[in-house]
């Protein structure tokens, strides 16, 4: 049986684990994600739904659905409602879902693979890595040339 990844919020009253980490791993320089994790990026890894189980803190889940600018779906931030990390609060429905990869307390078996919408890099910042580096059409391509038979 395969050891499952646990991750929490910063207080601890959030619990959840996955079995497996899918990927992508991406590190997101869109200003939306800058906000939301108060840094030059959101580092965020792609989970399947059907590998993630929370296992404590539904009481302490909000959302925050942000105005669409372009077009659905809205940029939905779950968080913990007492100490304000960010943490996964799937849809129903939904095939996968992204985890900040600060959450995770134990290593998620995965690492970083693009930095996307990196046009919107802020000029505080400089990417010193040589993982591949997608401005938003790049992604936009790059997505739809890996999209999965289910959609996802």
């Amino acid at each position: 049986m395969a050891t499952l990844i646990t991750g929490s919020c910063l207080c601890g009253g959030v619990r959840f684990e996955i079995a497996r980490a899918v990927g992508p791993f991406e590190l997101c320089h869109c200003g939306r994600c800058r906000k939301a994790s108060g840094s030059a990026f959101a580092a965020m890894i792609t989970v399947r739904t059907d590998d993630f189980r929370l296992l404590e803190g539904q009481h302490l889940l909000a959302r925050y659905d942000a105005p669409i600018l372009e077009g659905p779906p809205a940029y939905r931030r779950s968080f913990c409602c007492r100490c304000g990390s960010p943490v996964p609060a799937p849809d129903a429905g939904v095939d996968s879902i992204e985890i900040p990869a600060g959450l995770f307390d134990d290593d998620p078996q995965i690492r970083p693979d693009k930095h996307i919408y990196v046009e919107l890099e802020p000029p505080w910042f400089s990417i010193a890595d040589d993982i591949p580096r997608l401005t938003k059409a790049m992604l936009v391509e790059w997505r739809h040339l890996h999209r999965s038979p289910t959609g996802a």
